[in-house]
């Protein structure tokens, strides 16, 4: 069996993105035009792309939990399921979403163009439930003034902490990824002392230094966002955020987007931000940012996309692996520290 070949999610953030979240319409005829376009995507990035290949301009595409019982059926990612809303001193929404196209270049107009052919070849067999337009904001800095993204792992380390492997063999290859849109007050961010501010993401705001361990405040956005296994590893995502705004609406935000090997690291994030631990030691940060938005969505490898036609959606390696052969994997995950990223996110050479 040839190799499987995963999705780009671990490819850099450059200076901009496009987030579409989209509905498949109704009716078995928009279901297969969906599943028609899956093997499409590839030759519209490489279109698209060609026009300026030091763009970088790359596609990641998911689905959500009720999109795959309608696109694919049987079998199923076995960790995949809709966004479970999180009620706690703040609140995590969980909204609707089929499909979703994460878009990055290092021009806006290539996203915008990839953006546009995708929509026209869906056509009336889907709508957009949410369109966000990122842009990489000064030295790599959030709407709240913080560096965006510190340590995100690369490498085999980021392969190692989004790819599946043999864990669910008949996805190898495949990621999950976790989106929600937050909404900052910003007048009221800015009014509250930096040294506060500092306290709240347990990091220094100019020089981007980690304050140490015993002064960081027990409600520290890094402090929460770090999840320990039970020996004693760091589990680690991956965070592709970008900052957006809309200034006739005064709507300025990050949107977070978090891949990862398995949902369950990202939902240990979320619910120790919006619940605390101990419950009522909640994150900060989220008296200032409000998640308008909350949807969890499997990505399946490339070789998946290529394989799935109109009639017969059944991937190669779900077959393959029902048959004993033998399947992509990945290590499991090195330890390093990380965070999910909302205001205080960690940084890599390009983004985060």
């Amino acid at each position: 069996m040839p190799s499987v070949q995963s999705q780009p999610v671990s490819t850099g953030l450059t200076r901009a993105a496009m987030f579409l979240v989209v509905l498949i319409n109704d009716g078995d005829e928009n279901r297969d035009a969906v599943r028609a376009f899956c093997n499409d995507l590839s030759s519209f990035v490489r279109a698209v792309g060609f026009r300026d290949r030091s763009a970088q301009l790359s596609c990641v595409m998911g689905f959500g939990s009720t999109a795959w019982d309608r696109l694919f059926g049987a079998p199923r990612p076995k960790d995949l399921h809709p966004f479970r809303e999180i009620r706690g001193v703040h609140h995590a929404v969980s909204t609707p979403g089929d499909i979703l196209f994460h878009i990055r270049a290092s021009r806006m107009d290539m996203c915008f163009e990839l953006a546009t052919q995708i929509m026209d070849r869906l056509g009336s067999a889907a709508s957009i439930a949410d369109e966000v337009h990122g842009f990489k904001y000064f030295d790599d800095r959030d709407l709240l003034g913080f560096v965006d993204g510190t340590e995100n792992p690369e490498g085999d380390d980021a392969a190692a902490a989004t790819i599946i492997g043999d864990e669910d063999a008949a996805f190898a290859g495949g990621s999950y990824v976790i989106v929600q849109k937050y909404l900052h007050d910003l007048k009221k961010w800015n009014a509250v002392p930096v040294e506060m501010q500092e306290k709240m993401i347990g990091r220094a705001k100019l020089s981007d230094i980690e304050q140490p361990d015993e002064e960081k405040a027990p409600y520290a956005h890094n402090v929460l966002t770090s999840i320990i296994d039970e020996d004693g590893n760091s589990q680690e995502i991956l965070r592709d955020n970008m900052p957006f705004g809309d200034i006739q609406k005064g709507e300025f935000g990050t949107y977070f987007i978090g891949y990862s090997r398995s949902p369950s690291t990202t939902e240990k994030m979320l619910q120790n931000m919006f619940v605390g631990l101990p419950p009522g030691n909640y994150d900060r940060l989220l008296d200032f940012s409000r998640a308008v938005t909350g949807t969890l969505f499997f990505v399946p490898s490339a070789t998946f996309l290529d394989d799935v036609g109109a009639g017969d959606a059944r991937p190669l390696q779900a077959s393959a692996a029902s048959n004993g052969s033998e399947v992509a994997s990945a290590s499991p995950p090195r330890s390093t520290d990380h965070s999910l990223g909302i205001g205080s996110l960690k940084r890599e050479d390009n983004h985060e």
